[in-house]
């Protein structure tokens, strides 16, 4: 990796890469919006694991063989298959209450949220101007929330809470084994038992109603999942996570677009400078990153 990061034009091709995945990341977050309320949570995650296995599998094995498959880090792949669940579900849950824009502006606070878990679990230090920044990014998201306000209801800070959380700890773990997995092999197991959890609870969720619609929905959630954490699979070994992590960003105008598309939402300006806010206080994070490793 460290190799292909010092090829001419490999960063700019990183960069494009990690646009290209926040654009499929899109596509499934609209999947799962749709998905999500006609169905039970359950039965969309369990549509979204099938066709995600098949994909990741069928990529593995075309590339490593059934060599793929090899790991030695089972406590390890079954923790982050079900912090991912969890995380998933909770998504799913925040997109019944909140537009598509509004809610990956909240989950982009995952980076500036990592610094929390870092001071309280892991005990590393954390500067001054890092706890600014965590201010900063909680006060965007309070922006867009709006407790109080006249569209706020408890979901729409219950569940979007509950996913930054799950998925703050979710990332954490993965940077924990960073480098220890193949990974498209952690990628495989983490379908692969998040599929086998879904499909335990499925004869109580399943509703037997699949119109053309929702099968559209089901294929958006697999395809943009596998194609989207593929192509940031592909920007990491063309980049290093200091250049591609600002353009991660990216998803929040996708997300704009989509939900205006297909919903005709467009966020009010107490909302765009919540984004604004969350962005500007991830890049800085960052930036930080950057200038203190140096």
């Amino acid at each position: 990796m460290g190799g292909a990061a010092l090829r001419p034009g490999s960063a700019l091709t990183g960069i494009l890469l990690t646009v290209c995945a926040c654009a499929a990341f899109s596509v499934l977050d609209a999947g799962s919006k749709y998905v999500g309320a006609l169905v039970p949570i359950f039965m969309a995650l369990w549509l979204r694991y099938s066709l995600q296995t098949v994909i990741t599998i069928g990529i593995g094995v075309a590339r490593h063989g059934t060599q793929v498959f090899g790991t030695r880090h089972w406590r390890f792949q079954i923790m982050r298959a079900f912090l991912f669940c969890a995380s998933n579900g909770c998504a799913m849950m925040s997109l019944r209450y909140l537009p598509l824009a509004e809610f990956t502006a909240i989950v982009a606070m995952t980076p500036i949220a990592m610094t929390l878990v870092a001071a309280l679990w892991l005990r590393q230090n954390v500067s001054p101007l890092r706890w600014v920044l965590v201010v900063v990014g909680f006060m965007g998201t309070l922006i867009i929330i709006r407790p109080g306000g006249d569209t706020f209801s408890f979901g729409a800070l219950l569940w979007p809470m509950l996913q930054l959380l799950a998925n703050t700890t979710y990332q954490i773990v993965s940077s924990q084994m960073a480098g220890k997995e193949r990974p498209l092999t952690t990628q495989i197991y983490t379908s692969l038992v998040a599929l086998t959890l879904t499909t335990a609870i499925l004869p109580w969720v399943w509703t037997g109603q699949m119109s053309t619609a929702l099968w559209i929905g089901a294929i958006a959630m697999g395809v943009g999942s596998s194609i989207g954490h593929l192509l940031l699979l592909q920007a990491y070994e063309h980049a290093k996570p200091a250049t591609i992590t600002p353009f991660l960003y990216s998803q929040i105008p996708f997300a704009l677009f989509a939900g205006w598309v297909l919903y005709g939402h467009i966020p009010d300006h107490w909302a765009v400078i919540g984004m604004i806010t969350i962005a500007i206080g991830g890049m800085l994070s960052v930036w930080l990153s950057v200038r203190e490793s140096r």
